[in-house]
């Protein structure tokens, strides 16, 4: 049998076809390892994203040595080295704290000497300090009002005057609540974490018989009759600000008209920048990722806003100008450096663009202590060359457009118009990690109590979101400030209660010393935003 000969020109089509093939093939292999690494590296790895410091040294460092007004950072010695000071690892208690004194003495029958059988005395002491807490416990506080009326009236006339003695409103009208037994479920929930199902649980270990139907209740019903003024003042206050951070996760709410229980809902956070005074965290639930939201929520407000990249903030109004986020820019360069193998990392291309945001970054550290003017002068002086470059170089870069290089860089690029934004004005910040920290707390509690039942417990969640992460940033208590508002709100305007929803803000002069959180001497000062993980 003959074998068929195939003429030259078709052979070298069919070795042509199979070397595409081989060459897509190998594309595939190459991206199907790179996102087991990640994933491998997502399970299994370190989520920091903290600077390298020899990344720095990777580009050109002479802006690194500018003469800057910010100190440079402390040096403590250590025996054999010295060492950059980190955070303070030293636990600290406040300064206020009762003290409860436990004296250990011998009785006067054993105060004899061993040696020769005088009498000893006291001549020191040793002292052991501990800190004990005290569970919580439960009361019934009992209202009795005293009814009074007229003897004289009594005997003598048919109509018999009577007068009542003050009682202050309840927090529920008709219910049992009272406003620290409502301030304790918020706070579990909304800062601890800690689901309605639990707390039943935590309730009947005291020989509670609470329900989470009935905490819920007592939840939205507050939440409706005294806290939706102030979240609604807060708001006002929020759009007053020229500079403001938006961002947004899901959320799932089981009973939602016209959606599946599966389907996915989002809380969007929006919150002021850190050259206000007063810091003002707001959430709001929306069943949907629409760019109306943010638009609707923000009517009344003018000025810069830090964003991630989603497209729907960028069909806001012409008097809203968008920031955008270096930190998330940065963070898909991280990714791509994730998936080298760690002897090729140092000369990759991954490594040279984190590289270029480590340097801005470090310098955004040098700039902290200048005025608002001062760093937008010294940005235009030194960061926006380092940006210059780091496009120019993006530009020469001949990166796949499927692989996490190729998607880092093609997000630098489309972003770019909104990454540079920073430069326009010192108050702004380099990153939105701001925002970013202020959802963590919600996403953190997200994982605990999965969902929502209905859109009213929805709405309730975000405005208990906004008012505690709202006393946090400000230094209160979040259990003693929503008692304080429960107390206050159900009698404002009378004697002795605050006048009006502005007297609950941050910063208000109406609010008591005890809601605030006592801070221990020495404390170090939190770290910059954009060195969080």
């Amino acid at each position: 049998m003959k074998t068929q000969e195939i003429p030259a020109e078709n052979l070298l089509s069919i070795i042509e076809k199979r070397d595409r093939e081989i060459s897509e093939l190998k594309q595939q292999i190459q991206w199907l390892l790179a996102q087991l690494r990640l994933s491998k590296h997502k399970q299994f790895g370190a989520s920091s994203e903290q600077t390298v410091v020899d990344q720095l040294s990777l580009l050109n460092d002479s802006e690194l040595t500018a003469d800057l007004i910010a100190p440079e950072p402390e040096i403590s010695q250590v025996k054999s080295h010295s060492r950059k000071r980190t955070r303070l690892t030293t636990d600290k208690l406040p300064e206020n704290l009762p003290i409860e004194i436990i004296e250990h003495i011998l009785p006067e029958t054993e105060c004899v000497c061993p040696d020769c059988c005088g009498k000893m005395h006291s001549m020191g002491t040793d002292v052991r300090e501990e800190i004990k807490l005290i569970p919580a416990k439960a009361l019934i506080k009992r209202h009795i009002r005293h009814i009074y009326s007229c003897r004289n009236c009594e005997s003598t006339s048919d109509y018999v005057p009577m007068i009542k003695a003050d009682m202050p409103e309840p927090v529920i009208k008709g219910g049992f609540a009272s406003p620290e037994a409502i301030a304790h479920i918020a706070t579990q929930k909304f800062m601890m974490a800690s689901p309605l199902y639990r707390q039943e649980q935590e309730w009947k270990q005291n020989g509670i018989w609470l329900s989470r139907q009935t905490m819920s209740n007592w939840l939205i019903k507050a939440s409706e009759d005294w806290l939706e003024p102030i979240y609604e003042e807060m708001k006002r206050r929020l759009c007053k600000h020229d500079v403001l951070h938006a961002d947004e996760s899901t959320l799932q709410v089981l009973k939602e008209p016209g959606k599946e229980a599966q389907s996915k809902s989002y809380m969007w956070l929006y919150r002021t920048s850190g050259e206000a005074t007063n810091q003002i965290v707001l959430y709001e639930y929306q069943p949907d990722r629409r760019h109306i939201h943010p638009k609707n929520f923000l009517e009344d407000f003018s000025g810069f806003i830090h964003t991630d990249g989603y497209e729907g903030y960028h069909k806001l109004p012409d008097n809203i100008i968008v920031i955008g986020c270096l930190a998330h820019a940065r963070r898909k360069f991280c990714e791509a450096l994730k998936i080298i193998p760690k002897d090729k990392q140092a000369d990759s291309s991954a490594a040279k663009g984190v590289a270029y945001f480590d340097k801005l970054f470090y310098l955004e550290k040098q700039f902290s202590l200048l005025s608002h003017e001062k760093r937008r002068q010294e940005r235009e002086r030194l960061s926006k060359p380092i940006i210059n470059e780091l496009y120019s170089w993006i530009e020469h870069l001949n990166a796949l457009p499927q692989t996490l290089l190729g998607k880092a860089v093609h997000y630098s690029q489309s972003q770019r118009k909104y990454l540079m934004g920073y430069l326009l004005d010192g108050r702004l910040e380099i990153s939105n990690n701001r925002a970013e920290r202020s959802m963590k707390t919600y996403v953190i509690g997200r994982k605990n109590w999965l969902f929502n039942n209905t859109q009213n417990g929805a709405r309730a969640s975000a405005i208990y979101y906004s008012i505690v992460v709202t006393a946090i940033e400000n230094g209160l208590n979040p259990y003693e400030y929503l008692t304080w508002i429960f107390t206050h709100a159900p009698n404002i305007g009378r004697p002795g209660y605050v006048t009006e929803i502005g007297d609950f803000l941050p910063g208000s002069t109406k609010i008591p010393q005890n809601v605030y959180i006592p801070k221990p001497k020495g404390t170090e000062p939190e770290k910059y935003a954009w060195e969080e993980d």
